[in-house]
């Protein structure tokens, strides 16, 4: 046998092990991608909550496990905060329901019609009160959105009458009927709803609920006079950032993929301020020019369009004026009835820095409990075994039954504390 067929016979037998090498090589990458992509390795905890130690915090927590047990996200992607947003995003829920409303229509000072759509209760509340949650949706979201279905129906089972608002503008088939839509902190619109409210059902105690950008509008409301929050016996905010100065900055970065974020909510507006193009831009009086809607159809930034579109519909002479005057952040020290705040620490659109904000004022107001979830993303909050998600999310539950908590203490709160909550109301029982 010749040296060349030697070698020949020596080297091909490595070469199918070399090759196997290759692929396991290719498959432990892929593995370790997905590993660390999907987050598989991070933990399932309770919630982090910072609270003062009263006897109403120590009544909530008992009385709402949810926010004391452990938030189990699905196995293989729901430690994903971007999967939870993207699925959130897309989808909004698994299985949403239709529940059936009446659509209100109010006529506003300047013009502009409110819309909000009114759900009645399924049944009678567990404590035989008549109970109204008054919500608002996320970022040029509506009623008809599919996470928003899903807990109006999870409330109206549970005996609350559900009252949603419509964003200005966000409604595909309304037409907007002054040259004005919905912005970061304009309360206008939701007032309104709550005054109908009131006056509609007197004897109705008010829960209010707001979802990212609505939960900045419902806190910067309560916070903005005392009397906003008469007959209110709690507040529920999701997912906000608390402040859009201090916001701005971190949107501009690509940590989390935040610009790409900031990018995708940019093109979603820009789509629903040109569908009111003519509302807006033409007419008399003109508030808008031709050369807003040319910055506007360059912009790639939400703060592009709150300078040039948004920041104009209050006469606000700069962007930082606009984010300052409509940021809830100087109103929420205000707020004095029970208040949940949540948020979630892989929420892509809300950096860390933001949530020193609800910690700090947890730990100096009583009313105030501050939730940060590890896991849920933005609005997901997603629950299940190993893949498919169930109909209902940990928010949806976790509302609900600090609600439901809130109208138990109603029930059988002390005497010295049927006034409003302050921490000198009554000298509180250690439990």
């Amino acid at each position: 046998m010749s040296t060349h067929e030697s070698d020949v016979h020596t080297i091909s037998p490595e070469l199918p092990a070399m090759f196997d090498g290759m692929k396991l090589a290719a498959v432990a990458t892929v593995l370790y991608i997905l590993v660390r992509c999907l987050n598989l390795k991070s933990p399932t905890a309770p919630p982090d909550l910072t609270y003062q130690d009263t006897a109403l915090n120590r009544f909530l927590l008992k009385s709402c496990p949810q926010l004391t047990k452990e938030y189990i996200p699905p196995l293989l992607w729901g430690k994903s905060g971007h999967l939870q947003t993207a699925l959130y995003g897309k989808l909004g829920r698994v299985s949403s329901p239709h529940p059936s409303g009446v659509r209100k229509y109010l006529p506003m000072q300047d013009g502009a019609t409110a819309t909000f759509d009114l759900f009645e209760p399924m049944g009678d509340h567990r404590t035989g009160d008549d109970i109204t949650m008054v919500i608002c949706p996320g970022i040029g979201n509506h009623s008809e959105k599919h996470y928003i279905r899903t807990f109006v129906d999870h409330a109206q089972k549970d005996g609350y009458r559900c009252a949603v608002l419509n964003h200005l503008g966000a409604l595909p088939n309304i037409e907007l009927t002054s040259p004005r839509m919905f912005t970061y902190g304009c309360t206008w619109e939701f007032a309104a709803m709550v005054g109908y409210i009131k006056r509609t059902y007197p004897q109705t105690q008010l829960m209010v609920v707001g979802f990212s950008l609505g939960g900045n509008i419902v806190c910067k409301f309560l916070g903005e006079n005392r009397m906003n929050q008469e007959r209110v016996l709690c507040c529920v905010s999701v997912c906000q950032g608390y402040s859009a100065l201090r916001a701005q900055e971190t949107f501009l970065q690509w940590d989390q993929f935040r610009r790409f974020y900031n990018f995708l909510m940019a093109d979603n507006m820009k789509k629903i301020i040109l569908s009111h193009k003519h509302s807006l831009f033409g007419g008399s009086p003109v508030k808008l020019k031709e050369l807003d809607l040319g910055r506007l159809y360059t912009a790639t930034s939400l703060m592009q369009i709150d300078d040039n579109i948004m920041r104009k519909f209050h006469g606000h002479s700069s962007l930082k004026e606009y984010y300052e005057k409509e940021s809830c952040v100087h109103y929420i020290h205000n707020v004095n009835v029970p208040l949940l705040l949540v948020n979630a620490a892989d929420d892509p659109l809300v950096h860390n820095s933001l949530l020193t904000i609800p910690r700090t004022l947890a730990a100096k107001k009583p009313n105030v409990i501050f939730s940060l979830t590890l896991h849920g993303g933005h609005l997901g909050f997603f629950e299940g075994a190993v893949l498919f998600p169930q109909p209902l999310t940990w928010m949806d539950k976790v509302i609900v039954g600090y609600a439901n908590a809130m109208c138990q203490w109603e029930k059988q709160k002390p005497p010295c504390q049927s006034g409003p909550l302050s921490p000198s109301s009554c000298a509180e029982e250690k439990a």
